[in-house]
C-alpha cells in the first residue's frame, strides 16, 4: 500500500512540475508559426512597439472595430483567461463574459481550426510581455452597436465546425484548404459579400476592402488564377511578387507579416489548393472603350508610363510588374488600380526579395479624367478587357487618398 502511495505522490509530483514548467518549446514555435500564418498580429498590433496589444482600428461598412488586446495581461489582455475561454472565443465568436464577437473577427473561418492549434497559439501568446493596454468600444452604426443581433447574424450566416479533410485529396491539398478556409482566412477578404456582411455563395470571387479590390483567387481565366502556375503562387506569397504581379495595398502587410514568414511546406500547400479551385462565377462580358477615350488614355501612358512599363506592357518583371494578362488589372472592380495610380506603390520587402521598387502617385499632376483615360487604356490594351472606368470612380478613390 505504501508503495502505491509512493508512485502516486511520485507521478503527482511530476504533473506539478510538468505544469510549472509550462508549454514546451515545440508547442510555443508551432504556436508562433500557426499565429504568422493566420496573420494575428495584422490586426492585433496598432503600435509596432507592442505588438499584439490591439488597438487597431477596423473599418468595416457598419463603422469601426477596435481589435482587442491579445498579450497576458490580466486585466486588459487574456492572461485571465482559461483555454476553453480562448479556444471557444476563435472558434465560436463568443468572448469569456458570453457576449457575442462581431464577425470582423474572423471566428466564421477560425472555428475549422482544431483544438491543438487553438491552445498551440494560446501557449505563445502567453510568452509575450504584458502590456496595459484597454479594449477601445466599437464604433457602429446604429443598429449594429447592439451585440445582441449577433445572435441571429450567426442562426443565419454561421456555420460552426472543423475542416473535413477530403480523402480523395493529397495531404497538400487538404494542408492547404485548412490554411485557406480556415487559419488563413483568406475569403474574409476574397469573397464578394452580402447586405449583412456575410459571405455569398461566390467563394473566392474577388470583393473590394478598404478602397483596395481583393482581387479573385478562383480558376477564372482572365480575372483569376488560371493563368498563374503554382509556382507563381508561392513566389507570389514568399516574396510578394513574381513575373506576373506585385502585392500592394493590405496584401503587402500580408505578404511582410504572414506568408513570407511561413514554412515552404505551406506555402505550396496554399498553391496547391488554390490552383484547383474552379472558377465560382462566369467572367463579365467586356464592352472596349470607344477609340478617342483609348487615344486619350495612350497619351498619358506614352508620357507617363511608358518608361518603366515599356510600348508594348511587358515591363520588368519583379521589378515593373507586366500588364498584359495582368489579372488584377483586369478586375471587374478597378479599385486597386486605382489606388496605385493615384498613390503610386511601393514594392515590399522581404528575405527572399530584399530589394525595392516605386512607382510614384499621381494624384497632384492628373486629372479624373486623365487617370479614367489611362487606366482604360492600360485594361483595355495587349489583349486585355476589363470595364470601363469613369472619372466618377476616380473622384470617389480620390477622396480615399
Amino acid at each position: 500500500m505504501r508503495t502505491i502511495l509512493a508512485v502516486v505522490l511520485l507521478c503527482s509530483a511530476a504533473a506539478s512540475v510538468a505544469c510549472a514548467a509550462g508549454p514546451s518549446p515545440e508547442l510555443i514555435a508551432s504556436g508562433k508559426a500557426l499565429a504568422e500564418a493566420g496573420d494575428c498580429a495584422g490586426c492585433h498590433t496598432a503600435d509596432p512597439a507592442r505588438p499584439f496589444a490591439g488597438g487597431r482600428r477596423i473599418d468595416t461598412p457598419f463603422g469601426a472595430i477596435y481589435a482587442p488586446n491579445l498579450t497576458p495581461d490580466r486585466e486588459t489582455g487574456i492572461g485571465a483567461w482559461s483555454d476553453a475561454d480562448f479556444t471557444r472565443a476563435l472558434r465560436t465568436g463568443i468572448a469569456p463574459d458570453g457576449s457575442n464577437y462581431y464577425p470582423a473577427f474572423p471566428y466564421p473561418y477560425l472555428t475549422k481550426m482544431t483544438k491543438d492549434d487553438t491552445l498551440a497559439i494560446r501557449a505563445y501568446l502567453g510568452t509575450l510581455a504584458p502590456v496595459v493596454s484597454r479594449n477601445k468600444p466599437p464604433e457602429l452604426r446604429w443598429p449594429f452597436g447592439y451585440r445582441g443581433l449577433m445572435r441571429a447574424w450567426n442562426y443565419l450566416f454561421f456555420k460552426p465546425g472543423l475542416f473535413e479533410p477530403d480523402q480523395s485529396q493529397s495531404a497538400a491539398w487538404n494542408r492547404g484548404g485548412y490554411l485557406v478556409t480556415g487559419l488563413g482566412h483568406c475569403a474574409a477578404c476574397h469573397t464578394p459579400k452580402n447586405y449583412f456582411g456575410a459571405d455569398k455563395q461566390t467563394p473566392l470571387a474577388g470583393s473590394e476592402i478598404g478602397g483596395w479590390f481583393a482581387p479573385r483567387l478562383d480558376g477564372a481565366a482572365r480575372t483569376g488564377l488560371k493563368s498563374w502556375s503554382a509556382e507563381d503562387i508561392v513566389e507570389y506569397l514568399q516574396s510578394g511578387r513574381n513575373a506576373r504581379s506585385h502585392a500592394s495595398g493590405p496584401m503587402a502587410e500580408v505578404v511582410v507579416g504572414s506568408t513570407s514568414q511561413m514554412s515552404d511546406a505551406d506555402v505550396r500547400a496554399i498553391a496547391v489548393y488554390l490552383k484547383s479551385l474552379p472558377s465560382s462565377r462566369r467572367e463579365t462580358i467586356v464592352t472596349p472603350p470607344g477609340e478617342a477615350e483609348m487615344k486619350a488614355g495612350q497619351t498619358v501612358y506614352a508620357k507617363l508610363c511608358i518608361a518603366c512599363h515599356e510600348a508594348d506592357g511587358s515591363g520588368s518583371p519583379r521589378i515593373y510588374p507586366p500588364l498584359p494578362g495582368n489579372a488584377l488589372l483586369q478586375s471587374i472592380n478597378p479599385s486597386s488600380t486605382l489606388r496605385i495610380i493615384l498613390d503610386g506603390a511601393h514594392t515590399v520587402t522581404t528575405p527572399r526579395a530584399p530589394n525595392t521598387g516605386e512607382m510614384p502617385g499621381y494624384a497632384k499632376q492628373l486629372s479624373d479624367d486623365e487617370i479614367a483615360a489611362v487606366a482604360n487604356y492600360i485594361r483595355n490594351s495587349w489583349g486585355n478587357a476589363g470595364l470601363l472606368v469613369t472619372s466618377a470612380q476616380v473622384a470617389k478613390a480620390r477622396k480615399l487618398h
